[in-house]
């Protein structure tokens, strides 16, 4: 994310940061890892069989007495069936590898809505100091109304309480941002009392970006959808070759003693004979079961894509409505501050000649104060969705 002031860039590094040390984001890399390595785990052949038998009741042949038999056999799969396990595995990786992808935008979603928590608490803390600091104003001069009798000590005491609250609404607000602060360091996976700095100043823009809506269907949850539909479909590949016969090579050596004080040609000579074996998964329905589940599973992945993309597409719309409504608030309270100082400024100067009425002092301050206030949640409730908005349609 970018913004037109030089200082958002903090918010980048942030996020950098948080990319980098987040233990979710590792956690999640970490499991891809594994999964791209169950690609070599599946390269393989079945167990080389090896036999030795040794004839406890030696049967008699004409060439003589058997002793030993040592066999030896490996059972090959059809054409092409580890090629389709390789490929199955892999999907099965590209789809964690979307998780990655979105666990990694839910962060920075995540961190920016952090930072936006953290500068709408710094502000009002900065909008509560200046309004106190007017008051304190309001009172020096309310006390020197008093003493030439265009005050009450009534009016003294109004702005007293009134100073009073806004000190207890800016210690509250310094805990709130401690407390997010807190939050937000989690995120970055280090110590929670490090100091953030946020930007000094937001504003809205005047003009709204135009946003590409069909870049939704780029999100990486839906895509994910894509990729668990084509790891069903290797899967149903790699079903359709496993349900091929097994071709098996093999070789038995029987070890053949001699008959004694007999000479005639073979006489001892031991036998080796090779071997071919075919397993066929005759009574065997397990794969087609398996077809089945496949065809079901590859229909419940487009009724769960649809769903989700259904979802989020009201969230995005949402998000745009509240920001546009965002900005009107902000541009609404732009005029009504206006007004505020403007009726403030009037009311200050019937000080100098006439009795000054603190108590519609207090009450155009109680709107300033109100206007400012509203104005930093619109700010805050303008990025907060344009980091929705960035996290549905971003690139």
């Amino acid at each position: 994310m970018t913004f037109q002031n030089v200082k958002a860039q903090s918010l980048n590094e942030y996020i950098h940061l948080g990319l980098k040390n987040n233990p979710a984001i590792q956690k999640i890399a970490l499991q891809y890892g594994i999964a791209k390595e169950k690609i070599h785990e599946v390269n393989t052949l079945p167990n080389t069989e090896f036999g030795l038998g040794y004839f406890v009741l030696q049967p008699e042949t004409r060439t003589g007495a058997q002793r030993f038999k040592v066999s030896a056999k490996q059972m090959l799969p059809w054409f092409g069936t580890i090629t389709s396990r390789e490929n199955y595995v892999s999907s099965l990786a590209d789809t964690k590898y979307q998780d990655i992808v979105i666990a990694r935008r839910k962060l920075m979603a995540s961190i920016s809505q952090s930072y936006y928590n953290l500068y709408a608490n710094k502000a009002q803390q900065i909008v509560l100091i200046e309004n106190s600091e007017l008051l304190k104003t309001y009172e020096t001069l309310a006390l020197n109304a008093v003493e030439v009798g265009k005050a009450t000590v009534v009016d003294v005491l109004r702005l007293q309480m009134r100073k009073n609250e806004l000190e207890q609404l800016e210690k509250v607000l310094k805990q709130q941002f401690l407390a997010e602060q807190a939050s937000f360091n989690k995120l970055l996976n280090r110590d929670s009392e490090i100091e953030i700095q946020v930007m000094s100043k937001l504003t809205i823009p005047k003009e709204l970006e135009e946003l590409k809506v069909e870049k939704l269907a780029l999100h990486p949850e839906l895509l994910k959808y894509d990729k668990l539909y084509e790891s069903v479909e290797q899967s149903e590949l790699l079903n359709q070759k496993e349900s091929s016969p097994l071709i098996g090579f093999g070789i038995d050596y029987i070890n053949i003693e001699k008959r004694p004080e007999m000479s005639f040609v073979d006489n001892g000579k031991d036998v080796l004979m090779p071997m071919l074996a075919v397993s066929i998964p005759i009574f065997n329905k397990k794969y087609k079961s398996k077809t089945k589940q496949n065809e079901l599973q590859e229909k419940e992945i487009k009724m769960q894509k649809k769903e989700r993309s259904n979802a989020l597409e009201s969230r995005l719309e949402k998000a745009i409505r509240d920001r546009i409504s965002a900005k009107i608030n902000y541009e609404t309270q732009l005029k009504n501050l206006e007004q505020a100082v403007h009726a403030e400024t009037i009311l200050m100067k019937s000080y100098e000649t006439n009795r000054v009425d603190f108590k519609e002092v207090l009450d155009v301050q109680e709107l300033k104060l109100k206007f400012q206030l509203q104005q930093v949640a619109s700010i805050k409730s303008f990025y907060i969705q344009t980091v929705i908005i960035n996290y549905l349609i971003q690139k």
